[in-house]
């Protein structure tokens, strides 16, 4: 299952999680391009259950939004939280390298929207801060 939804704030939070589907795959690379074409500022949180991973193609496509979205996830999105079972350090070090904006990975989904709260005050969410 995939969903892509915006909660209060700013909160925009991205699930990959079970029940798994066979269309689950095309639905995350179409999440991934509304991220891409978004305007106002948000914070992401995405939360991976860890099931199976994308395709060879599948990867291919999304280090090609990787590449191709930088610019407009550097303009909009003020953080990112990644959930996932083995999220950790060294995760959130791969992402640093993709992105400027603040990054955490962790296992914990409270601990994910906690940090993504201390950085939505307004002040954080205003366009070109």
């Amino acid at each position: 299952m995939v969903r892509l939804d915006e909660e209060a704030g700013g909160l925009v939070t991205l699930r990959f999680q079970q029940p798994y589907d066979d269309a689950d795959e095309g639905a995350y690379l179409a999440a991934l391009e509304a991220l891409a074409v978004r305007s106002a500022p948000y914070v992401l949180l995405t939360v991976f259950g860890g099931g199976p991973g994308l395709s060879r193609a599948g990867e291919r496509a999304q280090a090609l939004w990787f590449k191709r979205s930088r610019g407009a996830m550097e303009r909009n999105c003020r953080a990112c939280a990644i959930v996932r079972p083995s999220a950790g350090e060294e995760m959130a070090a791969v992402f640093r390298r993709l992105w400027s904006f603040p990054i955490i990975a962790t296992p914990d989904e409270e601990e994910a929207r906690l940090f993504l709260a201390r950085l939505m005050a307004p002040t954080a969410m205003r366009t070109g801060s």
